[in-house]
């Protein structure tokens, strides 16, 4: 059982919640609204219709919303 992050031998990466990328990027002006989005199912990742407001995204997922297109890139 895992119990600290020293026990954890995988490679750690960078995630965001689907909701926070939302309004990160200025596609929403609230969490609220991003929930109302997302849930509403208004929002796509990587070509999937996403009703999860936490789904975490991950370097490289593709969101669409309201005929935009993001790439989620962590870093520089």
């Amino acid at each position: 059982m895992l119990n600290t992050m020293n026990d954890f031998d995988g490679p750690l990466e960078d995630t965001i919640d689907l909701q926070d990328w939302l309004k990160l990027e200025g596609w929403v002006d609230t969490g609220g609204e991003a929930k109302f989005r997302v849930q509403n199912g208004e929002v796509r990742l990587n070509g999937t219709l996403e009703t999860r407001r936490r789904k975490k995204l991950r370097e490289g997922d593709v969101v669409e919303f309201e005929n935009r297109r993001g790439v989620v890139h962590f870093g520089e």
